[in-house]
Parts: C-alpha cells; sequence; structure tokens
C-alpha cells in the first residue's frame, strides 16, 4: 500500500520501487503484447534462466505461484504418498499446503525462538524411517544455516527442500538461497524482495530430472503437446507478462537487497535503546546475507499488541504480524494431530512479534518516527503482566 501523507510510514511502499522503471516495466509489457505470445513465451524461457543463474542453478521453472513451486517441485523430486516432509511450525501456511498437496504427511517441529527459523536439533529428533525430506523455510529474508542442513540431510538420506519464498538473493556462509538442496521454491507474490505485478512463483535446481518433470508437472504433465506423461499434472504456469516485468526487475535486486540491509542495520541500532522494553529484533546469523523481506521485533513486555498496533496506525505507520497463529494451530489442519503446547517457542512468537515497515526506499527519518512513536507508546502503557526476556545472542 501507498501511503500520499509524507509523515506516514506505510509497512510497504512499491512505488518507491516501480515509478524509477515504469518506462521500462511499460515497454517489456507492451513488447509481450505486440508478441502475443502469452503462455510460455519467450520472455518467460529468458527469465527462467536469469533467475536460476543468479539463484547459482542450472534451471529455473516459472510456475503460478510459490505454493505450486513448492508442491509441484516435491512432486519433482520424487517425494509420494505416505513419505513424511519435516518442516517448522513458525511458517506461512503455503508451506505446509504445498507439502499436502504433493500428497506426503507434513511433520511439524519447534523453531529458534531469537531466529525464528526452523530448530534442526528437534528436526532430527522428528525423523523417521519413513521421513525422505526436510523443508527448511528461509523466514523473513534469513536462510537456515547451509552447512548444519547438509549435514543432517546426509546423516539420514533426506531430500533438502528450500522454501525461500522470502528469501531472493539471500546468502550464508558462502551460498545462496536456491542453491543448498535438490531444489527451492520462490514467491513473486507482489510485496516480494522480487514481486510480480500480481502472483508468480519458481522453482529451481541443478537436478535435469527434476526440472524436466517439474516443466511436465506445470503443464497438465505433458512433455510436448497433447502427449501427457505425469497424471499429477496440473495448469500452473508463470504468465509471460508476468516474467517479461520480473526480467525487468531482476537486475535492481541486488541494490534493492543493500537498501532494505541499510535500513536493518539502522533499525538495529535505533531498537537498542527499548530492550528495557522488552523489544528485541530478530537475531540476524547471516550477516549481509539477510535481505530481510521483513523486519520483525519480539516485543517480550507487552501481553496485548492490538492497542500499540493501533497507537501506531493512529499516527500513520503501519505494521504487520508475520504470523499471528501457528500452523498446528490453524482449524483447517486439526486433524493433523496436533495440540497447543506442542511446540511452545513457535507459540510464544506468535504472540509476540511485530513486523515493521520494511522496503528499499525506505529513510533513516521514517525509521527515526517508527522508533520514537513505539518508544512513546511503551512508555505510556500500564505494565504488563509479562517480563521482558532478553533475546540470545
Amino acid at each position: 500500500m501507498t501511503l500520499t501523507n509524507a509523515s506516514q510510514v506505510p509497512f510497504v511502499d512499491l512505488s518507491s520501487q516501480h515509478q524509477p522503471i515504469q518506462a521500462e516495466l511499460m515497454a517489456t509489457v507492451q513488447a509481450v503484447l505486440d508478441q502475443g505470445d502469452f503462455i510460455l513465451g519467450k520472455a518467460l524461457s529468458e527469465f527462467e534462466t536469469a533467475f536460476a543463474a543468479a539463484c547459482q542453478v542450472e534451471y529455473g521453472i516459472g510456475v503460478a505461484c510459490g505454493t505450486d513451486a513448492i508442491a509441484l517441485g516435491l512432486q519433482a523430486c520424487g517425494i509420494e504418498a505416505g513419505d513424511e516432509v519435516i518442516l517448522p511450525a513458525n511458517t506461512f501456511v503455503a508451506t505446509l499446503i504445498g507439502i499436502l498437496r504433493a500428497g506426503a504427511k507434513p511433520i511439524l517441529v519447534d523453531c529458534d525462538p531469537t531466529t525464528a527459523l526452523i530448530d534442526l536439533a528437534a528436526a532430527e529428533a522428528a525423523i523417521t524411517p519413513q521421513t525422505k525430506a526436510i523443508v527448511p523455510v528461509h523466514l523473513y529474508g534469513q536462510m537456515v544455516s547451509p552447512s548444519a542442513l547438509r549435514q543432517l540431510a546426509q546423516r539420514h538420506g533426506l531430500i533438502i527442500f528450500e522454501d525461500a519464498a522470502q528469501a531472493h538473493l539471500a546468502e550464508r556462509e558462502g551460498d545462496r538461497a536456491g542453491s543448498v538442496g535438490t531444489a527451492a521454491a520462490f514467491s513473486f507474490y507482489p510485496s516480494k524482495n522480487l514481486g510480480a505485478l500480481g502472483d508468480g512463483g519458481i522453482l529451481v535446481t541443478s537436478t535435469a530430472t527434476v526440472a524436466e518433470k517439474a516443466r511436465s508437472l506445470r503443464n497438465y504433465g505433458a512433455t510436448r503437446k497433447y502427449f501427457h506423461t505425469e497424471a499429477g499434472g496440473t495448469n500452473s504456469r508463470l504468465d509471460t507478462l508476468q516474467a517479461a516485468a520480473l526480467q525487468i526487475k531482476l537486475p535492481y535486486l541486488e541494490q534493492w537487497n543493500q537498501a532494505r540491509y541499510q535500513a536493518a542495520q539502522y533499525y538495529h541500532q535505533r531498537l537498542q535503546q527499548l530492550e528495557d522494553f522488552g523489544v528485541f529484533p530478530i537475531v540476524n546469523q547471516a550477516g549481509t546475507g539477510h535481505v530481510y523481506h521483513l523486519f520483525v521485533v519480539r516485543l517480550t513486555a507487552v501481553s496485548d499488541r492490538q492497542p500499540l498496533q493501533s497507537a501506531l496506525a493512529a499516527q500513520g505507520i503501519q505494521t504487520g504480524i508475520h504470523y499471528p497463529l501457528p500452523c498446528h494451530l490453524q482449524p483447517a489442519f486439526r486433524d493433523l494431530g496436533y495440540s497447543a503446547g506442542e511446540f511452545p517457542q513457535a507459540e510464544r512468537l506468535c504472540e509476540e512479534i511485530l513486523s515493521l515497515p520494511m522496503y528499499p526506499g525506505l529513510t533513516f527519518a521514517q525509521i527515526d518516527r517508527v522508533v520514537d512513536a513505539l518508544q512513546a507508546q511503551l512508555e505510556s502503557a500500564k505494565p504488563a503482566s509479562r517480563q521482558p526476556l532478553k533475546a540470545s545472542p
């Protein structure tokens, strides 16, 4: 959303990205209109190649959305009905839905409370003879440790399938998101670091057989027109128009990510003064490789975020919660058999977290407004029953 009042701080402002490249975007849309290849067109294949190279892998397969990238990607990796796939309880439900759509049995585990990433020790404890894959979620733009993931996968013979929906060009330990496992899924939802002009997603891999099967699955299970080899195929193709727009944006992604990182560093600097109020940013263990799709803080001494959010909104400061209810407590997934209390870290995070404005173009002056307003509200609030808990380094 874009707010016109200069004193306001939107949660996301896409205009700061689109306005400088509007002429380029309009020209590439016109080129696709002139070409008329709206489905599986030239611009799609060009973008697939470029994005795969940016992820340091061989192949990209554009699909309709990030959820499809997970579902079809897992199928392409050989995941079948009855296979167990481990994922964190602290993720957007698309991760879980993608696993279910692949026919697998999702096995949820808890997260690290300071990074909000999957707890790999908990993941290892959950492994059974039926476990075939682990889906680490590179949440908020920070990758799960590639070395730790690979060691875990090698010990137990697991497929690593990355959910990199929030981690475009993120890096950690010398690896780029999308290159750690057998395959990875990305989303191009408009507010993502690399966002389309609507829905979109992509599967990336360096395994030719996975890429070939995914291309078939996205196109009705057909390896060529009217010749269908995969019964599990569907219609899930990234539109050529969306791919063309993404191709225009891709060269700017690195500088946009750098702008997010710089804004995050200033947030960290300013928020140090709020530790006594129980405000702790989610810990960055990836250094400059964190691409800060979201900037999330823990409010460890606030028992109810709604009045705080409302007070900030009244001052023109938009905030969000990612996510207010963990996967295992969502009504739609009761049949998985989980109950409250099973994943205490994820459950507590859902009660504590608050996402602050973050986007390329966010100024230090705007961050000052956010932090100052947050401090003023915390100072004026009545003492909460919850006690501040300092985040571990």
